[in-house]
């Protein structure tokens, strides 16, 4: 990712379901289409953040080593 993310949320060193609930409650009051970092080094991240984003219809843009990169609905 090239630009600054829009908010960037540090769960690196929690284990699931933290770094998931983190995500979703600081998501709440941003503005549809911001973009946020998630950095979390748990490895039930990798199935656990796409599928928030897939349940609740944000975009999963990707994933970069520990920062998974979401786009608000």
């Amino acid at each position: 990712m090239d630009s600054k993310p829009d908010l960037e949320i540090d769960a690196l060193g929690l284990l699931c379901p933290l770094p998931v609930l983190r995500l979703k409650k600081r998501m709440q009051p941003l503005k549809s289409g911001a973009c946020v970092r998630l950095l979390a080094d748990d490895p039930a991240a990798l199935i656990d953040v796409p599928h928030f984003c897939a349940e609740t219809g944000h975009r999963f843009v990707g994933v970069d080593g520990h920062a998974f990169i979401i786009e608000k609905a």
